[in-house]
């Protein structure tokens, strides 16, 4: 009685794992879903380019330039006083104070 519960434990394993899984392969609904997928356009996700750091400061002293105020042009010095810009944006503030 022993090796027939044995045996039939093992076959009630065999087939439930047959419909989750075939023989050294993926689970049979993830084969499906990649089935279902490989009929649609696939693209490489694409990434924006790296922005110009020169740019965007050259762009921020400009904002602050048409501002006009000197609240923008020393927060623009503060944000970036190793900038040739910052040169820029002291001689603006200088004219401002006359």
């Amino acid at each position: 009685m022993k090796r027939r519960t044995l045996s039939l434990f093992g076959a009630l394993i065999a087939l439930a794992g047959l419909s989750h899984q075939r023989l050294g392969g993926l689970p049979v609904m993830v084969e499906k879903a990649k089935a279902e997928d490989s009929s649609k356009a696939r693209r490489a996700p694409s990434m924006p380019m790296a922005r110009d750091p020169a740019a965007a400061v050259a762009e921020e002293y400009e904002a602050a330039r048409r501002k006009g105020t000197r609240e923008a042009l020393e927060l623009f010095i503060a944000r970036h006083g190793d900038d040739p810009l910052a040169a820029q944006a002291r001689a603006e503030l200088k004219r401002l104070s006359r």
